[in-house]
């Protein structure tokens, strides 16, 4: 006895509900996404020259302790009063704010009296502004 084949059915897959479904998730996460403007501090890197120049360059270093004292050049100012700072600053510059500005802080040194050399440095016009640090021990 011979029995009658069923016709084989061709099985697909429908794509149209699939995406749909992408469509709708893509515009979902383009909707819910916020957009934000990212600050950057731009900072100019030195560069290194090959030949070394015989004098070295005049620059103004301040070292700050742990403590928060200032010294200017190697020489200790009698408080942490800005005015005294700013006095101090004017007399080493004589005038001159192009000079090289440096900072040397101690890891532990506070934060404002950082923040309060900067900003005095700034409100002299101290553009070359840059903060002294040590590399780490290989």
């Amino acid at each position: 006895m011979k029995f009658p084949r069923q016709p084989v059915e061709e099985t697909s897959v429908n794509l149209t509900p699939l995406i749909d479904v992408v469509f709708l998730l893509l515009i979902f996460f383009m909707v819910s996404t916020t957009f934000t403007k990212e600050r950057e501090l731009t900072v100019d890197l030195p560069e290194a020259q090959a030949e070394t120049s015989k004098e070295p360059p005049k620059a103004i270093e301040v070292e700050i302790s742990q403590d928060g004292e200032y010294a200017i050049n190697g020489k200790l100012l009698v408080n942490r009063d800005p005015e005294t700072i700013r006095r101090a600053l004017i007399d080493v510059a004589e005038g001159d704010t192009n000079v090289p500005f440096i900072i040397a802080a101690d890891k532990s040194t506070p934060y404002q009296a950082v923040v309060t050399l900067m900003d005095v440095a700034g409100q002299l016009g101290f553009a070359q502004q840059s903060l002294k640090t040590q590399s780490p021990a290989e």
